[in-house]
């Protein structure tokens, strides 16, 4: 079972899209669409401070990124839930445990494996820390109970060099269509420019992936 579309988007937003390392509200090196060393490879504290040179590339790679770590979510949620899922449950609960990691302690798992849904729905909310979070809480809660997806434009976020992000406003918004395209490749044309030369060299992207895995990129 994997994540729908609509599944896939509504967590695009709720994390948002940072394109350089930055500190979340734990102090956690973060990258991407909330990429952090728990998920594996790269480690963000590691990864080059700052902007790409190049928004397009980045907002290409931080979605790589994500479609990878995205998998290991899926099958930790499917191995901890116990039951039938459907759809819009399963895209709520892999949106709870990729904010969390908490899926297999969490109360709701176990009352959903009881079979005691509003329970479960409710077990969404025991889950508070830091208070901001809240209403991305009650967004998985209504997902899950009701199928209520959130909608709206993916906000890409500026940072700067010592990991601190401007949210005063995004550099860009991608449409739901530009964000589905790098989430299932080859559904749909991707609408962001192509550079029109090859980059002369590897990207940082590239550098780094065969700094943590060994292997030459291509």
């Amino acid at each position: 079972m994997h994540m729908t579309d609509r599944g896939l988007l509504a967590l695009v937003r709720h994390e948002g899209l940072v394109l350089g390392p930055y500190l979340d509200v734990k102090n956690v090196w973060t990258f991407g669409i909330g990429h952090t060393a728990a998920a594996g490879p790269p480690d963000p504290a590691r990864m080059p401070r700052g902007m790409p040179a190049d928004l397009d590339v980045g907002i290409r790679e931080a979605f790589l990124l994500f479609r990878s770590d995205i998998v290991a979510y899926e099958a930790e949620v499917l191995r901890a839930v116990k039951v039938p899922l459907e759809p819009h449950e399963f895209d709520a609960l892999v949106s709870f445990h990729y904010n969390t990691g908490g899926i297999a302690k969490a109360s709701l798992t176990r009352h959903l494996n009881e079979g005691n849904l509003a329970a479960a729905a409710q077990g969404f909310m025991g889950w508070l820390r830091p208070a901001t979070i809240r209403t991305r809480r009650e967004a998985e809660r209504d997902l899950f109970r009701d199928g209520r997806y959130p909608t709206g434009t993916i906000p890409v976020w500026a940072v700067d060099r010592n990991g601190r992000v401007d949210f005063s406003r995004p550099i860009r918004r991608l449409a739901e269509a530009e964000a589905l395209a790098l989430l299932r490749p080859g559904s749909v044309p991707v609408p962001l420019p192509v550079p029109t030369q090859p980059p002369a060299a590897p990207s940082w992207w590239q550098r780094l992936m065969e700094f943590f895995t060994g292997k030459a990129t291509s």
